[in-house]
């Protein structure tokens, strides 16, 4: 999943993903995809705009959409959002569920039941959070992810924070500015409950994008950038 640009066709988006050991000759209709997030706006952050360009190149036949933590307000919020960037996909599953937000290491044991009840879903990609990101909650997610799926692709997406623990990704999926700006406009529309955060707005979302767009030569100016642990060239 390198420098990708513009719109192109389901078998230019899969050729990008191949050489990271993605079998597509297999999947005609299309792939599995696991998106996990500890929060309720971290999937949107960290690679909405990826999920997008997936689900609107029509390289994605099932979606499973997990969130660990949420409350009532922040649940509805949260349903609302995914509906958004998973419209269009074949089948999607859209899980929120309700542990206490900053608690996860703590609910170690459950989270782990949780994941082997996601586990026969076998997706052939798998977005979940950055193994050296500095909140408790989003590292738990990730290291029961990598116990899970250990023959997996995992694309460890990143979060910006007041802990300043963004790294240097090897990995970028380029944006057009359609999906840039429809992806943030979801975010900021969708979960009003973060309205008041000094860090929760249109520039903090852009910024990032436009930064990784930078640093991978984006024709079109924005990415998000990801981290790989291993991929295999075949």
């Amino acid at each position: 999943m390198g420098s990708l640009e513009g719109k192109r066709s389901k078998e230019s988006f899969c050729y990008c993903l191949i050489m990271l050991s993605v079998k597509f000759a297999d999947k005609p209709d299309g792939l599995k995809v696991l998106c996990l997030g500890a929060h309720c706006d971290d999937i949107e952050i960290g690679c909405g705009g990826t999920i997008m360009r997936l689900v609107k190149e029509h390289v994605v036949q099932h979606l499973k959409w997990v969130v660990f933590t949420s409350s009532e307000e922040r649940a509805a919020e949260a349903k609302s959002s995914a509906e958004h960037f998973v419209r269009g996909c074949k089948e999607k599953d859209i899980v929120i569920k309700k542990f206490k937000d900053g608690f996860l290491p703590y609910e170690a044991s459950q989270i782990k039941n949780l994941f082997e009840e996601i586990k026969p879903f076998n997706p052939d990609i798998i977005f979940t959070h950055y193994r050296h990101d500095l909140h408790q909650d989003h590292r738990t997610v990730c290291e029961l992810t990598w116990n899970t799926f250990r023959n997996h692709l995992i694309f460890e997406y990143e979060i910006p924070k007041y802990d300043g623990d963004l790294g240097n990704p090897n990995c970028y999926v380029t944006l057009n500015e359609e999906i840039t700006e429809e992806k943030v406009n979801v975010i900021t529309n969708c979960f009003r409950s973060q309205a008041g955060k000094q860090w929760f707005d249109k520039e903090t979302f852009c910024s990032l994008m436009r930064i990784r767009g930078i640093e991978s030569a984006s024709p079109t100016k924005y990415a998000e950038g990801f981290y790989v642990r291993k991929s295999v060239i075949c």
